[in-house]
């Protein structure tokens, strides 16, 4: 489905990433792929993306515009253009997350909303020109329905979420007379790392299995199987939308009751 696509990704950390489930599902339908790592977690990236035949791995700080500019110059470099962006990042402060959203500092607001939603902007800016070079593209970011109900301890992450889908539409409308093509994948709980650092996630999971009509957790392979379809021809009519992966826990408004 994508031989001889050229990807770019943000936001893999450890084989549990939901950026790792999409890598392996593009990967899989024969994209090459780069990969952007911060130092702290190199050498983990740099030993998943030697499984897949052709990768290119870049360090990037997504707060510092001439990190994020050096790697679309790099990959432009390496690949002469591309076909896929997906960013799947996002940041926020333990603290801004254990308490109260009325408590949430100035800092730690402009940390989460820079690193989850502002990012994507410059992503695409400097994505834009390298996929209007192949005809289009396809862009995907990540977000969590706590943008539209309230999820608790979630917080100014939920706010974030938020901004990052008003962003996903904008950048659609923005890229549509080239053929690029903007859209959120909206992932019910996932086990990866970063979220078991979320207070009360395990909750936020069992709640999710228990409600959701499929009775089940995501897993980031059915993530990237989402993606896999978003970046392929048959998602080609597809842009500026949020796309549920989530074995349907966000149609319910609460548990079912036990109807046996």
């Amino acid at each position: 489905m994508l031989q001889d696509k050229l990807g770019l990704i943000f936001g893999v950390a450890n084989k549990r990433s939901i950026a790792w489930g999409i890598s392996q599902a593009l990967a899989g339908a024969g994209a090459r792929l780069a990969f952007t790592y911060q130092e702290r977690v190199g050498d983990t990236v740099k030993e998943l993306a030697s499984t897949l035949p052709g990768s290119v791995c870049i360090p990037c700080d997504v707060q510092k515009d001439e990190e994020i500019e050096a790697v679309f110059r790099q990959v432009e470099e390496e690949f002469g253009g591309l076909d896929i962006l997906v960013h799947s990042v996002a940041f926020a402060p333990r603290e801004a997350l254990d308490g109260r959203l009325a408590d949430t500092s100035r800092a730690a607001f402009h940390t989460a909303l820079d690193i989850s939603a502002y990012s994507l902007i410059p992503m695409a800016r400097l994505a834009f020109p390298l996929m209007e070079k192949r005809g289009g593209g396809s862009i995907i970011t990540m977000t969590y329905g706590a943008s539209q109900r309230v999820v608790p301890k979630y917080n100014v992450m939920a706010v974030a979420k938020a901004a990052l889908e008003t962003i996903v539409r904008y950048l659609a409308f923005e890229g549509g007379e080239k053929n690029i093509r903007v859209n959120a994948i909206s992932a019910g709980p996932v086990k990866t790392l970063a979220a078991r650092g979320i207070a009360g996630f395990s909750k936020f999971e069992e709640h999710a299995r228990k409600t959701a009509p499929l009775h089940r957790a995501t897993e980031a392979a059915e993530v990237g199987d989402v993606a896999l379809f978003l970046c392929s021809p048959m998602a080609r009519g597809i842009t500026g939308q949020v796309v549920y992966c989530d074995s349907g826990h966000s149609i319910m408004m609460m548990m079912a009751p036990d109807l046996e």
